[in-house]
């Protein structure tokens, strides 16, 4: 997530710098924020120390409560330090419900720019500031260590750090999850019908696009790895298909055992605790993976790939459905606030690079498409469901992870929505030894 934007001095369309206070005395967090920003603020800032900035009347606000969060600001770039201040509650948002804070997320990525000030006013703000102030802090508890520490759990996307990134995220709470992601219990974009579709209608939605271009039929095998609570696995067996999901998350195995249970679907549907690597069975009919490739690290896609190509007869087919970034060449290392508090370890790339990978694993790419905007209203839903049960989640896994997840998933939207990442679906297929595909139609089969 991005909130802010960095220019260095003197850039282009960079607003004009406030002028620091002719005196040499010791400048307040307001005019410090006001050199930092040009003196252009979106929105009204107050703090501890008494000094504000920007319009008295602006519809956003953001307040400075205490020192503790002046250090986490001053030792952390990016968005890390701001949320650290939030998350701990050393800073208050104002004009927004913490459960959906975009709007105050697109005045500030809108309209604030950050410049680098003159070495003279650097060395004024890190006096005024405080030699105290520019020291490290232990951050929140909710925070993960930097990667470099992290390899207490093993290297990265080895089996046990893997697990434990996905227990960060997804054993938060069975009980938060239906709160924010509805009765479909599915986190993972949508796929709108319609502009005014209910956020279930377009989760059901995005599993019938699935299901159909997978060209599933009764009798059928289907496994569905990173299989969260089992929709994907549930939807097909509701269709006479069998279904197996994997995933790594305690919580999600044992919520999708049971609503397979409760549906009586269990002849046909399996939901299984593990690694998707440790699955023997082969000869599936269709693979479908939907929201996993961000876990498995960039590097890790070719025997990704040749691993689910194993898995699939000879014209079995492949549904790939994943976060993408908007290019091929970016550092896929998630960084700052989504690594340290939402999803450890995580990689995104291109959608090219994925289609790369797909095809060099002997797989036959059919189709691809983008999905970008229905995330955006996916995350819109979301965050609407999680201000609608705001305080049940609050007593179910305490403010600051709720205000965690608030800040992500409005972030998240305010990034689909500018198209810094999006969303593919790929459809590989695996040829035969002669390179049959099967009886696949000539054109697409599936209905938009």
């Amino acid at each position: 997530m991005t909130t802010f934007k960095d220019r260095p001095s003197g850039a282009a369309g960079t607003a004009t710098a406030a002028k620091a206070p002719e005196h040499e005395g010791k400048l307040t967090l307001a005019e410090i924020l006001e050199l930092l920003a040009g003196g252009r603020l979106p929105l009204r800032f107050t703090a501890y120390d008494g000094s504000s900035a920007g319009p008295p009347d602006a519809p956003f606000g953001i307040e400075l409560k205490s020192p503790r969060g002046t250090t986490y600001l001053a030792t952390a770039r990016g968005d890390l330090g701001l949320a650290r201040a939030y998350i701990a509650g050393d800073l208050e948002i104002h004009g927004v419900h913490p459960g959906d804070p975009y709007e105050l997320l697109t005045a500030l990525a809108d309209e604030l720019v950050f410049r680098m000030p003159p070495p003279r006013d650097l060395a004024r703000i890190a006096r005024s500031i405080g030699v105290e102030h520019l020291r490290p802090i232990a951050p929140p508890p909710q925070e993960v260590p930097p990667r470099w520490r992290r390899v207490a759990e093993g290297l990265r996307h080895s089996r046990s750090r893997d697990a434990e990134a996905i227990h960060h995220h997804y054993d938060v709470s069975n009980t938060f999850y239906e709160w924010v992601l509805g009765p479909s219990m599915t986190y993972t974009c949508a796929c709108y019908p319609r502009v005014d579709a209910s956020l279930d209608e377009a989760q059901e939605n995005k599993y019938r696009l699935v299901f159909e271009k997978l060209r599933l039929k009764p009798g059928d095998r289907l496994l569905d790895v990173g299989c969260g609570w089992g929709g994907m696995v549930r939807y097909a067996a509701r269709r006479g298909i069998h279904a197996t999901g994997v995933t790594l998350s305690r919580e999600q195995t044992s919520w999708a055992q049971r609503a397979i249970a409760e549906e009586g679907l269990t002849e046909l549907a399996e939901v299984r605790h593990g690694d998707y690597r440790d699955l023997d069975e082969a000869g599936f009919d269709a693979v479908s993976s939907i929201g996993l490739l961000e876990h498995i690290g960039v590097r890790n896609y070719p025997s990704y790939f040749r691993f689910l190509r194993s898995r699939l007869r000879p014209g079995g087919l492949l549904l790939n459905h994943c976060i993408t970034r908007a290019d091929n060449r970016s550092r896929p290392s998630t960084r700052g606030f989504i690594d340290r508090y939402v999803f450890p370890d995580g990689e995104l790339t291109g959608s090219g690079r994925i289609i790369t990978e797909a095809q060099d694993a002997a797989l036959e790419v059919l189709h691809e498409e983008n999905l970008r905007p229905h995330y955006a209203m996916t995350l819109r839903d979301w965050c609407a469901n999680l201000v609608e049960h705001w305080d049940e989640a609050v007593a179910e896994v305490g403010l600051p992870t709720a205000k965690v997840w608030g800040l992500y998933m409005a972030g998240s939207r305010l990034a689909f929505e500018a198209g810094g990442i999006q969303l593919h679906q790929v459809l590989a297929v695996r040829p035969d030894d002669r390179g049959g595909v099967d009886d696949l139609p000539l054109r697409p089969w599936w209905t938009p």
